[in-house]
């Protein structure tokens, strides 16, 4: 699921990115350990993620080490890493940003498929070049 998350950010195709929330998924966005915003529901997620991709001409996930322990036989939690690389001009320039991302998810099976319900996005570090 990570990385069918990592594909479709990579190729900004965020309608297919949300189809992997449940339809009231949450996605809370977590900055030096504090919320700082949470998206609620399929639309609210869609416009956020394709709002905050607008700008980069380029962007590049890495999916690393991922665990997902069951609760029961429809949900599960996971722990996933990314790590991200953006690219956008500035004034005629190429500008790179990375981060480090540590997604924690709750997931749901829903009518055969494991859905993402909850995710915590945790943004551990950022460098821009």
């Amino acid at each position: 699921m990570v990385d069918l998350f990592s594909n479709y950010a990579d190729t900004k195709d965020n309608v297919k990115q949300v189809k992997l929330f449940t339809g009231n998924g949450v996605v809370n966005i977590i900055n030096d350990d504090k919320v700082t915003f949470t998206l609620n529901g399929r639309d609210e997620i869609l416009k956020a993620f394709s709002g905050s991709m607008e700008e980069y001409k380029s962007v590049f996930h890495m999916s690393g080490q991922q665990t997902v322990e069951f609760v029961d036989a429809t949900h599960a939690n996971g722990i996933a890493y990314n790590f991200v690389v953006l690219v956008k001009d500035e004034n005629g320039k190429s500008v790179t940003s990375q981060e480090g991302v540590r997604y924690e998810d709750k997931y749901e099976k829903v009518n055969g498929h494991w859905l993402i319900a909850e995710r915590n996005s945790h943004f551990n570090w950022h460098l821009v070049n």
